[in-house]
Order: structure tokens, then C-alpha cells, then sequence
């Protein structure tokens, strides 16, 4: 048996853009970096609140990075969502989906992150 999720890795073609995106944009913070065996440039972004980090992955000479259109995504809970696309938007990042409430009352939009990877915000329903 597992004991818990330590991270989910993706990889990236430009992945100074990318960890600029997710710091600019989410608030996410660098924990780490490094390079791998292989010649991988690595970073693990830290999400508040979370013991899951996101590790960022760029590989040297590989192909290019294809995200399929809703393949997967990462879904991160704000407190505010019209508050955070607000704040969001003056830094250059637009919603790119939403806010659209859901069943349960719980309020979802989506924001575009570098390569074509979506990020779910969810504003839990009070």
C-alpha cells in the first residue's frame, strides 16, 4: 500500500516560463532544483497549504511537449475567485474558462499555463 502522493511530475519545453507562469500567476514557491542523471533540468514548486509538490521537468534533446486539449489538469482551491482572476488579470494572466458554478455550489474557472497544461481554481462552496 502507498502511504501518500509525494508529487506529479510534468514535462515542459521552456521550463524557466513555466516556473515563472505558476510563481506569477498561482503564488507557487521554488523548493527545489536540480538536474537529473540524465541531463533533466528539474524544479519542485511547493503550493501552500499542500505536502504535494509539482515537479517541472525539462528534458534535453527530447521531442517536443504536445499537451492534448483536456488531458489533465492541475485543480487548486482559492479563497476568492473573482478576487483571484481579478488580481490575476493585472499580471497578465486572463481566465480562460469560467467561473462557472457547479452542482454543489462550488465555483470553477480555469487558467492556461505555459505548453498547454490547464489549471482548475475552485472556489469551494461556504
Amino acid at each position: 500500500m502507498v502511504k501518500k502522493l509525494l508529487h506529479t511530475r510534468m514535462r515542459v519545453n521552456d521550463i524557466e516560463r513555466t516556473v515563472k507562469f505558476y510563481q506569477d500567476a498561482l503564488g507557487l514557491i521554488v523548493a527545489r532544483r536540480s538536474v537529473s542523471p540524465r541531463g533533466a533540468q528539474i524544479v519542485f514548486l511547493a503550493t501552500p497549504n499542500s505536502d504535494e509538490e509539482i515537479e517541472i521537468c525539462q528534458l534535453p534533446n527530447s521531442p517536443s511537449v504536445q499537451v492534448q486539449p483536456d488531458l489533465m489538469h492541475l485543480a487548486f482551491e482559492v479563497e476568492d475567485l473573482a478576487a483571484f482572476a481579478a488580481a490575476a488579470e493585472k499580471r497578465g494572466f486572463k481566465l480562460s474558462d469560467g467561473p462557472t458554478k457547479t452542482g454543489s455550489g462550488s465555483v470553477i474557472a480555469f487558467i492556461d499555463a505555459p505548453e498547454g497544461y490547464e489549471v482548475e481554481l475552485i472556489q469551494r462552496a461556504k
